[in-house]
């Protein structure tokens, strides 16, 4: 594999190269979960990639383009490092293919390889991703409450609490002000986040605040995505509990993780007006 090359000047490459590929051990962060490698994972999850700027030669030498879409199962031991994804991604922009099915397969070898995992590939053409159009998440917005933020305000679990005195619920709340930040090059990532939950009402007012303290936070989408799942699983004990997060593009390419306790059906890989 090559040395990592997140937050380092890089030559875009003129030839395949699937050396250039990145993995980084998921263990690694869901250490600092309190995820030991031994023990069974508290969610299941994917993470769904969106590569806009997909190209490649046919046969005879002619420019193809298309959108992929990714599927990368969040029990594969590896993620895949964005910009190492998107070096790889530019390095098929000179490689001849018999057709777009020969590429998906290129590509699939290459990412399951380097995840250790099966990754799902699709090769759409823009005209196919046009008709999915787009759409926002449903659910009831955080952002309406008018609440002062301190500054220096951090993405502590203790903000998350619930209502004892209410009955199990079942709520399905939004925020559109998740941000965190790149953890080698400080480069900010835009997000907007979906939690349902079933349980005790979790206090919307510290629901939000703890979402907005992930603003300096310098952490992967993944890694945001499955703190947030792990710490209101932990102090608002609901009994069913899904955390989805859509981030804005950076380079050509989305990250879209899932978390759930109790769902394997993964939610629509729709693109929002951010996206």
């Amino acid at each position: 594999m090559s040395t990592l090359v997140l937050g380092q000047q890089s030559a875009y490459p003129d030839q395949y190269d699937p050396s250039l590929l990145f993995p980084i051990p998921r263990i690694v962060n869901r250490q600092k979960l309190g995820i030991t490698p031994t023990q069974q994972l508290p969610f299941l999850g994917v993470d769904l990639w969106n590569a806009f700027e997909l190209s490649w030669l046919n046969p005879k030498g002619k420019p193809q383009i298309a959108l992929a879409e990714f599927q990368v199962p969040a029990d594969s031991p590896n993620m895949i490092e964005s910009k190492s994804f998107k070096l790889y991604l530019n390095s098929l922009n000179s490689a001849r293919f018999v057709d777009a099915d020969e590429l998906r397969e290129r590509i699939t070898a290459d990412l399951s390889q380097v995840a250790g995992s099966r990754i799902h590939v699709q090769i759409n053409t823009p005209e196919q991703v046009a008709k999915k159009g787009m759409q926002e998440m449903s659910g009831i917005l955080l952002d309406r409450l008018d609440i002062t933020i301190d500054p220096a305000l951090s993405a502590d679990a203790s903000l998350l609490t619930v209502n004892s005195a209410f009955g199990p619920t079942e709520q399905c709340l939004v925020s559109h002000l998740l941000k965190s930040n790149c953890p080698v090059t400080g480069q900010p990532d835009w997000a907007s986040v979906q939690i349902r939950y079933q349980g005790r009402p979790i206090d919307q007012e510290g629901l939000l605040r703890y979402l907005i303290g992930f603003r300096q936070l310098g952490e992967f989408h993944e890694h945001c995505v499955e703190t947030i799942f792990c710490d209101i699983k932990r102090q608002c004990k609901p009994e069913h509990l899904s955390v989805y997060a859509r981030y804005t593009r950076r380079g050509g390419l989305d990250i879209n993780p899932f978390r759930t306790d109790h769902n394997a059906v993964w939610p629509e890989n729709v693109r929002h007006a951010r996206q």
